[in-house]
């Protein structure tokens, strides 16, 4: 008896599809939470530790036009993660680990950064600390909004597409095998 071959076709490739409108929302919503965190931690460590990071002390507790930079400049780097989000999403083959690879290392920047400037040493840890916050929270939050944003959908073959094999030989009790 002759078996058929299977067909030698490549198996189809998953493809995946992203909602933009789900993951620019996301998007939004983390680029509100990253200037919230911006402007708390400015606070925390104005008001809290008192640090007047941004700002001269004679600037009082909401400090100067830096302080609105650095927290209108947290919402950007939100926006602009989500960007690069969608971008990898739609055109590599592993976006969240490109991603986080990316994100991590534009966190190390914002860390360290504050350490080659001129500013006493009580500052440039806070607003280290602060952008180490703001890029952990984008990071994780543009990348769990992504998940949520893409499905994958594997094309599947058509039942008639596969190969059909005749069913087992039985075995009765009276052919001599038992």
């Amino acid at each position: 008896m002759t078996v058929p071959m299977p067909r030698q076709d490549p198996e189809p490739e998953p493809t995946r599809k992203v909602d933009a409108r789900a993951l620019w929302s996301g998007g939004i919503a983390t680029a509100v939470v990253a200037a919230l965190i911006a402007l708390v931690g400015i606070l925390v460590c104005r008001w809290l530790f008192g640090v007047p990071i941004l700002s001269p002390r004679r600037e009082g507790a909401w400090g100067n036009a830096s302080t609105v930079g650095y927290v209108f400049a947290a919402a950007a780097c939100a926006l602009v993660a989500t960007a690069l989000m969608y971008l990898l999403l739609i055109s590599t083959p592993y976006p969240r680990v490109f991603f986080g690879w990316i994100i991590g290392l534009a966190t190390v920047v914002a860390v360290v950064y504050p350490f080659s400037t001129t500013a006493p040493m009580s500052q440039k840890f806070a607003t280290a600390v602060v952008n180490l916050v703001l890029g952990v929270a984008i990071g994780t939050l543009v990348a769990e909004v992504s998940r949520r944003a893409t499905r994958r959908r594997v094309l599947l073959r058509r039942r008639y597409d596969r190969p059909t094999y005749p069913p087992p030989p039985t075995r009765t009790g009276g052919d001599g095998y038992s």
